[in-house]
């Protein structure tokens, strides 16, 4: 069963990587050393995902952005 995320925090470790730190409701917290890369992967997923589901989720109407010719 997947664990609900309470928090996360990223940090630099000081040695050109990052700490990713993700903490569930339990207040357990899982620490990941990620490059710069890895976390610049991570983002692009997410985008990727939100920007899919945009539309079903906010109902986000991608011709209400359009402008229409005043009469």
């Amino acid at each position: 069963m997947a664990r609900t995320l309470s928090q996360f925090t990223i940090t630099p470790d000081g040695n050109g990587d990052y700490v990713l730190s993700l903490e569930d409701d339990d207040g357990e917290t899982l620490d990941f050393t990620a490059s710069y890369e890895q976390l610049g992967l991570i983002v692009e997923s997410i985008e990727e995902l939100l920007d899919s589901d945009e539309e079903e989720i906010l109902g986000v109407d991608d011709d209400a952005d359009e402008l229409t010719p005043e009469d």
